[in-house]
């Protein structure tokens, strides 16, 4: 971790936009004996409660959920475009089948935080979980959204206060 400097999360000036919704993410959650990651392009940052905050979307079929709910806190990391693989093979393969961070090549640690991170990232947020909700059929109100939902496998939302931003 020697390699990464830490900034407060209001000296972050990445593009939320192009970072999420473009480079995409690697959730990750657990502990030093067990962890899982999944790719995610859907979230965002911003202020509630007059904390930092993120939200993340997490369906309850993915293998990640599981860490999400057992543990308090999740970690967000971000990597080079050189790195675009190793987030097509963690949102296209389950952690119950197989060692998605070996598969990868990916170096975990543990953040000050007591998050799992990679040294692999160019940046990571640590998060406490705060709040989260299940999203509902009856909550939409553009129909059309819910063409994202043809299996009924509705997102979990999780708004999580941004305890730290490490970056290279």
């Amino acid at each position: 971790m020697a390699q990464f400097q830490s900034v407060s999360p209001e000296e972050l000036c990445e593009n939320p936009f192009h970072l999420i919704g473009k480079e995409w993410m690697l959730v990750t959650s657990g502990n030093r004996e067990k962890f899982n990651t999944m790719t995610a392009s859907w979230g965002g940052v911003g202020v509630l409660w007059n904390k930092p905050v993120c939200f993340v979307f997490v369906r309850p079929s993915r293998y990640t959920y599981e860490f999400i709910e057992q543990n308090d806190t999740l970690s967000l990391s971000f990597f080079e475009e050189s790195k675009r693989d190793v987030l097509k093979l963690c949102g296209s393969k389950s952690g119950r089948e197989i060692d998605k961070v070996s598969a990868c090549g990916l170096t975990p640690f543990f953040t000050d935080d007591n998050c799992v991170a990679f040294e692999d990232a160019r940046l990571v947020l640590t998060c406490k979980k705060l709040y989260s909700d299940d999203m509902k059929e009856e909550h939409f109100l553009d129909p059309a959204l819910l063409q994202n939902y043809s299996s009924g496998d509705y997102h979990r939302v999780y708004v999580c206060e941004i305890l730290s931003v490490i970056k290279k």
